[in-house]
């Protein structure tokens, strides 16, 4: 049997045209995820369904055959299994009680994997049921992210809150990020030894970040992630995806010891080309194109390809897609990328 295209990617090879998948392949674009989301009652219902997180994870893969397939879940489900509350309100998206300093020592790990049994019950399933050229990939938010929402109690436009925190409290921001990093590695273990070919860590609030607290808030946790998975699965592809790191994103791999390099749409395509030059990269569509389609989408695919087709890629957008992209567009993506020559 053939090797997984994504798998080839991830260990430095060239393959083209490139394997292709998106961030929130599975979500509020496909009619039959809408479907499955009314029936699930609630968000974190759906999460918690091994029956209902497997449709919807396979969802994207009968409809487009993407070369590989992520795990449906969401980041915040690490807080919820260490004893924190979280609800999803629609229209305002995830909402808790803000954690406060104080708070932190009393984080709650007994229960973590019971707790998230439904997870890796989705991806052992999973991994039975995708076909075998399709390649499983396990999440976690990284500490930083998941921090932020935990502060705030809700998404913030800059994260103000949980860097007023770290400024504010220090110890506890310390503490809080290396327990929510020991948790975060074992979780991705876990999802590795249920199936999972792969895992990508979101840091998708790495861009809000001064220079020194980038360092400290971002890039130590991850690295101590990746040392605790290495651990345990030294050859296992681990994709790093600090959003908006900008210049940063230079020394991210190096430091933090991910093996890919998630990039978002902002990032430039000639600084993409370098960092392809140390290892495999994944991105960087922005997804308003892919939203717009037409010359807008085509100029953009044809534009990375060249840019990076001869050197270790997986095509994928810079960010999540947007619940009102049209279907039409993604297939029209698809084709373009399989369709492309050198």
């Amino acid at each position: 049997m053939a090797e997984m295209k994504f798998l080839e990617v991830m260990r430095g090879r060239t393959v083209f045209p490139p394997p292709i998948w998106m961030m929130r392949q599975a979500g509020r674009y496909l009619p039959e995820y809408r479907e499955t989301r009314k029936r699930a009652g609630s968000f974190l219902d759906l999460c918690y369904d091994p029956d209902m997180s497997v449709e919807v994870t396979l969802q994207p893969i009968r409809r487009f055959g993407f070369d590989a397939s992520i795990l449906f879940s969401d980041i915040l489900v690490v807080p919820h299994a260490l004893g924190r509350d979280l609800r999803f309100v629609e229209g305002r998206g995830p909402m808790m009680t803000p954690i406060k300093a104080q708070d932190v020592d009393a984080l709650d790990g007994l229960l973590f994997h019971v707790n998230l049994e439904p997870v890796y019950e989705t991806v052992r399933r999973l991994r039975r049921e995708l076909p075998p050229e399709t390649a499983l990939i396990g999440f976690c938010g990284a500490p930083w992210t998941v921090a932020t929402y935990m502060i705030a109690g809700h998404g913030t436009p800059d994260q103000a809150p949980g860097r007023l925190f770290g400024f504010s409290h220090p110890e506890a921001m310390e503490a809080l990020l290396a327990k929510l990093a020991a948790q975060s590695a074992e979780y991705l273990i876990r999802q590795i030894d249920a199936g999972a070919d792969a895992v990508q860590i979101f840091d998708s609030w790495a861009g809000v970040l001064d220079e020194a607290s980038y360092e400290a808030w971002c890039v130590k946790p991850v690295a101590e992630m990746v040392r605790r998975v290495r651990e345990k699965h030294p050859e296992v592809p681990i994709v790093g995806f600090p959003k908006g790191a900008g210049m940063l994103y230079d020394s991210y791999r190096a430091k933090t010891g991910i093996t890919a390099l998630g990039l978002d749409w902002s990032v430039p395509l000639p600084q993409a080309r370098r960092l392809q030059a140390l290892g495999p990269v994944q991105g960087n569509l922005d997804p308003m194109r892919l939203r717009a389609g037409g010359k807008a989408l085509e100029e953009g695919v044809d534009r990375i390809l060249e840019a990076l087709g001869d050197g270790p890629l997986v095509f994928n957008l810079g960010h999540g897609i947007t619940p009102e992209t049209p279907i039409a567009h993604v297939e029209a993506m698809v084709q373009s990328v399989r369709g492309a020559s050198r």
